[in-house]
């Protein structure tokens, strides 16, 4: 039978669901783009600047400084000795023993970062953290290399020359450089800086130290000089516990977003009047925030999780703010009330310093503080520690008495030799006696060499009848004969059958 459709209609043919053509599926993750923070000068600029000159200067300082702790003492004024298992720190040393000291600094520096983030938000990020300090020293030495933002754009866009090969090859250089010396002055924290300075110099360093060296100067080159902010967006994990530390009074980076929308660019020839009648405010879309923004962000979108607080986005909005002659403070550090309330049109309230969070801080601050100083002041110089042997438990005497071995480490944490009394209480009837000798005696004379652990090993022995139980708990005590630093005590058990 013959179609009614004209032959010069062509004929659809539908597809199935399946086979429909869709668009392209958007990738997962956004691709890295590079960014090139600007220069800019003002005052959070030289903060940074006066900070980071500084705080790399202590780090590359502080190894070569000598303190005199005595003979056979090292007399690094900083250093953590990992393989004699000692911290010194100036006048103070700990010792294995002194764990909970450790456990302390870092409890107070974790309440101090909370208590920071709660009064001017991210300012550890912006102005002291190393990978911050480092990335401004890379960055630095790449503007001197290749120039500002647009000449290192245009370089990196530029097809390789003798010219651009040569720029390159000076910055990479200069950042290897800086690596090095950061590994090194790293590991010269745990070790005799001036000794591994010279092994290293000789190739003479063990294959652990030059090792630890090369891993510590890859890890600041691949982190300062390409990661940069990545470590922020997404190694470090303070970004995202930085909006349980923030409130409504917390002093931060922001933007007037009631003062300068709708932005649009300045014309030439056009008046502040033609401006407010069109709607527009004082933010001229020049994009110089954005352009000095070491992680790339805009912040006129509003608090971020990239942002770290530098202010260098202040500096170039004021910069700019001065040049076309409206007032400053644009985008400026302020608190989110603050702000609210000038949107409004009120009056901004006062800085809230005391509120319910800084005060829990800032006693836990104390608290903790106070607990370390006073573990400091009553730290004691002398430790004992007491094995008991298990293989036998215990031992019956022809003479019917119990013994029991032990083994006794003294730590003496000062600086000269020291003498000791050994004593048991809670063991009546109770004799002790060398292992190398076979003199019984109620309490036993030892010593310890200064900064040194001695162990000694001891026999108890106590007649059957005098004890009560198969098992008594016994304080072992020692005193220094010459009445410095507390008496060290251990409790253990004497075994009997």
């Amino acid at each position: 039978m013959p179609s009614d459709a004209p032959s010069d209609v062509p004929t659809i043919t539908r597809r199935p669901d399946h086979a429909a053509v869709s668009p392209d599926p958007q990738p997962a993750y956004a691709s890295h783009r590079k960014i090139h923070p600007k220069a800019v000068r003002g005052r959070y600029r030289r903060v940074k600047s006066i900070l980071g000159t500084v705080l790399l200067a202590l780090f590359a300082i502080l190894p070569w400084l000598r303190w005199d702790r005595g003979p056979g003492m090292p007399d690094q004024a900083v250093l953590f000795d990992l393989d004699g298992q000692r911290f010194y720190i100036f006048a103070l040393q700990l010792w294995p023993q002194h764990v909970y000291y450790v456990t302390g600094v870092m409890i107070i520096a974790a309440i101090g970062l909370f208590l920071a983030t709660a009064l001017g938000g991210r300012v550890w990020c912006g102005f002291t953290c190393p990978q911050t300090v480092w990335t401004d020293l890379f960055v630095w030495v790449e503007r001197r290399v290749e120039g500002d933002r647009g000449d290192r754009i245009r370089l990196d866009k530029h097809p390789w020359t003798a010219a651009w090969l040569a720029k390159k090859t000076v910055k990479h250089a200069a950042w290897l450089a800086i690596s090095a010396v950061t590994g090194f002055l790293g590991i010269a924290y745990l070790t005799d800086a001036p000794s591994l300075a010279l092994d290293l110099l000789r190739f003479d360093a063990s294959a652990l130290a030059a090792g630890s060296v090369l891993f510590i100067a890859a890890c600041t080159y691949a982190m300062a000089g390409f990661m940069r902010e990545q470590m922020c967006f997404y190694v470090c994990p303070w970004p995202r516990i930085q909006a349980a530390m923030l409130d409504e009074d917390s002093v931060v980076v922001t933007y007037q977003d009631w003062r300068g929308e709708g932005r649009a660019p300045l014309r030439k020839n056009e008046g502040w009047d033609t401006r407010a009648h069109k709607g527009f405010g004082d933010c001229i879309d020049c994009g110089q925030c954005v352009h000095v923004c070491p992680t790339g962000i805009d912040i006129r979108n509003g608090i971020q999780m990239e942002c770290i607080g530098c202010g260098l986005c202040v500096d170039a909005c004021n910069d700019v703010m001065v040049r076309i002659g409206l007032p400053g403070d644009l985008i400026r550090f302020d608190t989110l009330t603050a702000q609210a309330a000038k949107a409004t049109g009120t009056v901004a309230p006062r800085y809230r310093l005391i509120r319910p969070r800084t005060i829990v801080y800032g006693l836990m601050l104390v608290v903790v503080g106070g607990v370390m100083a006073i573990a400091l002041a009553m730290k004691s110089s002398n430790d004992i520690s007491v094995l008991r042997d298990r293989a036998p438990l215990f031992v019956t005497l022809n003479d019917g008495r119990i013994q029991n071995a032990y083994t006794i480490k003294i730590s003496n944490m000062s600086l000269v030799e020291r003498h000791y009394r050994l004593t048991l209480s809670g063991l009546p009837q109770a004799s002790l006696s060398l292992s190398n000798d076979g003199t019984e005696t109620g309490e036993l004379s030892l010593s310890a060499r200064a900064n040194a652990v001695e162990t000694y090993r001891i026999q108890v022995r106590v007649p059957q009848a005098a004890l009560s139980a198969p098992s008594t708990p016994l304080t072992v005590t020692l005193t220094p004969d010459d009445g410095s630093g507390q008496p060290a005590r251990h409790e253990s058990v004497f075994l009997a059958p």
